[in-house]
């Protein structure tokens, strides 16, 4: 008798998208159990693949190309996508992304080319906007979006300031009377970062490091998106909300646009409706690159699983590392153990996906 089996993994980080992955614990489960019924949920947080997870899990969706200012100024071919019911996913990666820079520019780097990439899927018609922000490369408070969306950053002399979190040190004057208005249908950032915009948990001191923030530059940039806060009265509250500080404070910016949060992991799974590919189901393998203490924090894994068992359905994890207790999981599978090694599975991770869906599926029977 033929099962049904949803495959509902995030991104394997830099090895592996949500929708590869897909498809090769697919080829894997098939060598095993031919018969079964394999529907592909490839799922995301708001980090990179977020576009591609929706492009590859709603039927109709559509990829619409836009040429963009990338974060060291040199034009990026990215894209944005047209839902059937009009919504648009829009993916910071794709535009002002940490993996467009080479060598990483901490203090110049900026989400110009994001903001008009949003600004063209209003132009294009969207009723509502689907905010990926993870995979950023820079920490401006998201100044340079908003001022693709008509926002002006100005300094004590009237002058528009440089883009970037550098840029920031100079902001006296911050006039949003400009910006468009967000469509009838409302924007919501996806992302699962909870950090505020300013502090020892802020955009600057847990992520600058990460996109190349000596100890210097990240006092500076903490300072600067503090001097953005002053400029701007009455917003001391939205700088403290968890996940202002996402994205380098480019929360923060969406927020003063008016977007709303939505826990990344969750909204994607709302969005292309996780719950009734669940619906009937005999299995659901989820996964991501590592599993570790922090999967349980909304990630891809803790959502699928928890839906999971809302439905009854019982959840196998499949990972590149699982250094995290994975007893909850009916059965699991690590990219590294099937390889030998670390090295050995990042080398070849669909390989690996392959056999950890073979794994899995002999398991299951």
């Amino acid at each position: 008798m033929s099962r049904r089996i949803v495959l509902a993994p995030d991104s394997f980080k830099g090895t592996a998208t949500a929708a590869q992955a897909v498809d090769a614990l697919a080829r894997g489960w098939r060598s095993v159990a031919p018969d079964d019924v394999l529907v592909a949920m490839p799922m995301a947080d708001g980090g990179e693949g977020t576009l591609d997870a929706f492009a590859a899990a709603v039927p109709g969706a559509e990829r619409v190309p836009v040429a963009v200012q990338g974060p060291d100024d040199r034009t990026v071919d990215a894209c944005w996508l047209r839902l059937p019911d009009g919504t648009a996913v829009v993916e910071l990666a794709l535009a002002s992304g940490i993996t467009l820079l080479d060598p990483l520019r901490p203090l110049e780097a900026h989400t110009l080319g994001f903001g008009q990439a949003i600004a063209a899927a209003l132009d294009g018609g969207a009723t509502g906007l689907l905010l990926a922000i993870g995979g950023s490369s820079s920490t401006d408070g998201g100044t340079g979006a908003l001022a693709a969306l008509g926002a002006k950053f100005a300094d004590a002399a009237g002058e528009p300031i440089p883009l970037g979190g550098g840029g920031l040190a100079r902001v006296r004057l911050v006039d949003l009377s400009g910006l468009r208005a967000l469509p009838a249908g409302g924007a919501r950032i996806l992302s699962d970062v909870t950090s505020p915009l300013l502090g020892p948990t802020g955009a600057a001191a847990v992520f600058g490091p990460q996109k190349g923030a000596s100890p210097a530059d990240v006092a500076l940039l903490e300072a600067n998106l503090g001097a953005l806060v002053d400029a701007v009265p009455g917003v001391a509250s939205i700088a403290a909300r968890a996940g202002s500080g996402a994205a380098g404070g480019t929360g923060f910016g969406l927020l003063l646009w008016g977007a709303s949060m939505a826990a990344g992991a969750g909204a994607v799974a709302d969005a292309i409706d996780v719950d009734a590919a669940l619906r009937g189901a005999d299995l659901v393998v989820t996964g991501e690159g590592r599993f570790d203490g922090q999967s349980a924090a909304g990630k891809v894994p803790s959502e699928v699983a928890a839906r999971a068992a809302a439905a009854g359905v019982p959840v196998a994890l499949v990972a590149g590392a699982i250094t995290a207790d994975a007893s909850g999981f009916a059965a699991s599978a690590s990219l590294t153990d099937l390889a030998g090694s670390g090295a050995a599975a990042m080398s070849d991770p669909l390989r690996w996906l392959e056999a950890a869906g073979a794994a899995l599926a002999r398991d299951a029977g």
